[in-house]
């Protein structure tokens, strides 16, 4: 069964925007935030119905009260563990919203519940013949688009986190490795030194972090290299743990493996498992230790938990696809090519805590923002593996 918000958007005169291009709009390094949260998770809005589906998913058609206008329709298919993530799954959704108020079109959000629903989904749009773009977010979606994208050759699709070689595919990662570096240089420098502040302390006689880590994959080993480097980077003797927990969307996991880290020493634990994350929010808040966040500025989406979120690790799949979106509407886009967003770029960032950024001493601020000047000029070479 999939679930339907009835409310369609009628049809609107297309208009070219200038230009061709859209910034990628962080600040890069660690700043005080871009002062919007994670998304709100809701894809729109419209009265919800029930009909019968091929898979279990959920959909929504949303409505649009936009400054633009266009009569692009987007198909969303979003990573594993669905909106509501207050992380990656939510950031996508935020990119979108922002096209359908600044650019006029409309989307259908639809939320896979296992691998398999990915292929069929992703079939689902490109079929209806309704959809100009189709947005994949998330790495596990590859395969299924492998075997889609070559089926639909007037179907364009944009890929974030992985890579189809096809011509009607566009491409985006990210160097996830450089902005886990801030936060490790982050967590290595404060583990280091006492801080108390919010509902958290640091012991510096232990010298101990940690990193949670949801699948054990290729791209969420970069989260674990680059912050471990970035550890190092500041205090070779940090001690730093890591545990995976097999799951983006499982808070009981999530706080078992923190709370473990923290009660053998650890200051401070960085997350790299979407809705999991949320169990190491609760357990750094249990412990009186310190949390790092990511793919959102985590302080926002969370509030619940600001009084222990130094940074966040802000990773702007948000531009991503508000980028392909707008590359659709005005004519420029293109498939068959690879994005890489990195520090540079910035496609990735290092937010401080909206309550906590105070707190952190401006000599720390001021190496971690020397160190991404260096990983930009390349005199700092980041690991994508960790050792």
């Amino acid at each position: 069964m999939l679930l339907v918000a009835g409310m369609t958007q009628k049809r609107r005169d297309f208009v070219k925007l200038a230009g061709g291009t859209v910034a990628l709009g962080a600040l890069a390094g660690c700043t005080g935030g871009n002062g919007g949260d994670g998304g709100s998770g809701d894809g729109g809005s419209g009265e919800t119905t029930t009909t019968s589906a091929e898979t279990t998913t959920q959909e929504q058609t949303t409505t649009a009260g936009s400054s633009g206008s266009s009569d692009l329709d987007v198909g969303m298919v979003y990573a594993l563990g669905g909106l509501g993530d207050k992380s990656f799954n939510d950031m996508a959704n935020r990119g979108v919203k922002r096209a359908e108020d600044q650019l006029g079109i409309s989307f259908k959000n639809a939320q896979p519940q296992q691998q398999s629903d990915f292929k069929t989904l992703q079939r689902r749009f490109a079929s209806s013949g309704s959809y100009g773009l189709i947005c994949c977010i998330g790495f596990a979606q590859t395969d299924a688009l492998k075997q889609n994208a070559p089926n639909f050759t007037d179907q364009d699709f944009m890929l974030v986190d992985s890579v189809v070689d096809q011509p009607n595919v566009a491409n985006y990662t990210f160097k996830e490795q450089e902005g886990s570096f801030l936060v490790g240089q982050l967590a290595g420098m404060l583990t280091s030194q006492q801080l108390s502040a919010g509902a958290g302390k640091t012991d510096p006689s232990k010298k101990k972090v940690g990193f949670v880590g949801g699948v054990k994959v290729p791209l969420i080993k970069k989260f674990q290299a680059g912050y471990e480097a970035g550890v190092h980077h500041a205090d070779a003797d940090v001690e730093v743990t890591a545990a995976y927990t097999g799951s983006f969307g499982d808070p009981a996991k999530g706080k078992e493996a923190a709370l473990s880290m923290y009660q053998n020493g650890a200051d401070i634990v960085y997350h790299a498992a979407g809705a999991t994350g949320l169990g190491v929010f609760q357990a750094a808040q249990q412990e009186g230790r310190f949390a790092i966040g990511v793919d959102a500025d985590q302080s926002k989406s969370e509030p619940d938990y600001k009084d222990v979120i130094l940074a966040s690790m802000e990773k702007r799949v948000d531009n991503a696809v508000y980028a392909a979106i707008q590359h659709k509407v005005d004519g420029s886009f293109k498939g068959g090519n690879v994005r890489s967003l990195g520090l540079e770029k910035k496609g990735v960032n290092c937010v401080y805590g909206q309550q906590l950024s105070s707190s952190i001493p401006q000599d720390v601020k001021d190496a971690i923002d020397a160190a991404r000047k260096q990983i930009i000029a390349g005199d700092i070479d980041v690991p994508t593996k960790p050792q």
